[in-house]
């Protein structure tokens, strides 16, 4: 259940910081500092527990020790196309996080699985013990 779109995030939570880039751009790399960096306030989004907690999770290193997360995007020639790129990977970090994941129901075979297959264990039994040394008698 992939989701391509995310509500957008409150801009007073955000904050934006331009850097020089590296990589591709020539000259415009040396001039124009393109890479963007998007840091979040997690505490601005007022997030139920279970939900701040798979956000901390999936943010892992990208997670301060202010509680904020911090993305830097620097994939693209201009600011405009990285501030994109960031705000759209920081909302799907925060999407994703809403996501409870789907707990796992225990299961047992059924008395006719366990009799099936213990019927074809004593078959693959059969088979390699027909493979043994033939005795001549």
């Amino acid at each position: 259940m992939a989701r391509t779109e995310w509500p957008p995030l409150p801009e007073d939570a955000l904050e934006e910081r331009f850097l020089a880039a590296t990589g591709p751009g020539g000259q415009n790399v040396n001039k124009v500092a393109t890479a963007v960096q998007l840091r979040l306030d997690v505490f601005a989004l007022r997030l139920h527990p279970d939900v701040y907690a798979r956000l901390k999770a999936l943010a892992g290193s990208r997670w301060t020790k202010e509680g904020e997360i911090l993305v830097t995007a620097r994939a693209h020639r201009t600011q405009e196309a990285n501030r994109a790129e960031a705000r759209a990977r920081l909302a799907e970090l925060v999407g994703k996080a809403h996501i409870a994941p789907v707990k796992r129901r225990k299961t047992k075979p059924s008395k006719a699985a366990k009799a099936k297959r213990v019927d074809e264990k004593k078959g693959r039994s059969a088979v390699k013990a027909g493979r043994g040394k033939v005795r001549v008698e």
